[in-house]
């Protein structure tokens, strides 16, 4: 299940974020993509940055909004189709597919 926290991106954030984002568009407002969790610190994607595995990542805790970029994280799912988490190297919780993973199980 994942972090049901929003957060709009500041103007100022936004505009930084405007020059950094490739595609020069992102959501003004961001959910957080971790799982849910007790931490006041959440982390909303805005933008892909490369192909080369980094993202541009709003971060909050409380007051403190700042933009991070973040590499990908690397674990994939089990499988022979595994597909990547979506979420950035070295985060806490869970990966993004495991929540599928345990609502249907791999079978051979």
């Amino acid at each position: 299940m994942q972090c049901k926290h929003w957060r709009r991106v500041p103007l100022d954030l936004a505009q930084e974020a405007l020059q950094k984002a490739p595609s020069g568009c992102f959501d003004r407002a961001v959910q957080c993509q971790l799982a849910a969790h007790e931490g006041d610190e959440h982390y909303g994607l805005l933008a892909e940055l490369d192909a080369y595995g980094t993202a541009l990542w709003l971060r909050w805790c409380q007051d403190h909004v700042d933009l991070v970029v973040l590499r990908d994280c690397p674990v994939a799912g089990p499988g022979p189709d595994g597909g990547g988490c979506c979420l950035f190297a070295g985060h806490a919780e869970q990966h993004t597919w495991e929540d599928t993973v345990a609502a249907l199980p791999y079978t051979d």
